[in-house]
Formats: structure tokens, sequence, C-alpha cells
């Protein structure tokens, strides 16, 4: 291996596909054991970068792992990397491949490590974005309610008019 090493993980619920900018791929099961395997193996080796995609929360507790052995580890924006991977003219999607092309645009993009988020500070972001979402939610639902048609005495309009509240 060269003194740069760029090391790509694909996360999927089932596997932890991992492979290395000189080709070497490796896959072991996603669980807690096989992720403790893969950060010793990873810290033996002083890896350069280790690049992760956003996978909706699944590659997190890879990370917090691969971050508490003091390994550098970027996890990047899937946008990114596929139209990294579509200008470099590799559509086939696998997690094989997926891994690939995360070692890949770690090699030639660079993207800095960023410290994780805290605990606290996920869970806050989490509570945000559930508030968020329930503002939304209840804005739909004031809409629908103004625009029902209905003359019966009591319909929907009496049971909708229950108490709103914001979030």
């Amino acid at each position: 291996m060269s003194s740069l090493i760029f090391v790509g993980i694909d996360v999927s619920q089932a596997r932890l596909d991992v492979t290395f900018t000189d080709g070497q791929m490796w896959s072991v099961p996603h669980d807690e054991s096989a992720m403790t395997t893969v950060v010793e193996q990873l810290a033996a080796l002083h890896p350069t970068l280790i690049i992760l995609e956003a996978t909706g929360g699944l590659e997190i507790p890879l990370t917090s792992a691969l971050a508490t052995a003091g390994l550098p580890v970027v996890v990047v924006n899937p946008r990114q990397v596929r139209d990294f991977a579509r200008a470099s003219g590799l559509l086939a999607k696998t997690d094989a491949l997926d891994a690939k092309i995360l070692a890949q645009f770690g090699e030639v993009m660079r993207p800095r490590p960023r410290p994780l988020p805290d605990t606290e500070a996920r869970a806050l972001a989490a509570l945000l974005t559930r508030r968020r979402q329930l503002g939304t939610f209840s804005d739909f639902t004031q809409t629908h309610r103004e625009r029902i048609r209905d003359t019966r005495p009591c319909s929907l309009k009496c049971h909708a008019s229950t108490p709103q509240y914001r979030y």
C-alpha cells in the first residue's frame, strides 16, 4: 500500500463493505463485534481518511467508533458521491462498488474530517427536525380543514375544531 490510504465504507443494514483505493476489499456483517474488528484493523493501518456516506443514521455507530479510536473519518453527502460516480463513469450500483467509489472520492476530493456532534447535540437536532415536521403537518391539516365543504351539522369540521397547537 502507498503511504496515503483512503478507505471507503458502504454501510447497509446487513453488511459493512470496506474498500481501499489500492483495490483491496472486504465485507463483514453489520454488527457490534464486526464493527470493533473493523476499527481495530483500520487503526493498525493508519489510514489517511475513512469515508462513509450518510445513510439515514445507519452510519452513526461506526462513525462514532472510528472517531473515538482517533481515526480520521468523514461522512459525506450521498449526492456529492453520486455526482462524482456519474462524472467518473461508474454507474453500476452495488455495495462493493459504492465502497470503492467512496474511497476514490476521498482520494480525489479530500473532504476534511469534521468532529462528530456529541450525543446531546444529535438528540437536539432530531427533536428540532421533528418539531419542524409537526409544524408542517399542522399547517397542512389547517389548510385541509379550511377547505372542507360539508353542510352537515356536525361533521369533520366539528371534530377538527379541537384546540390548535402550534409547533
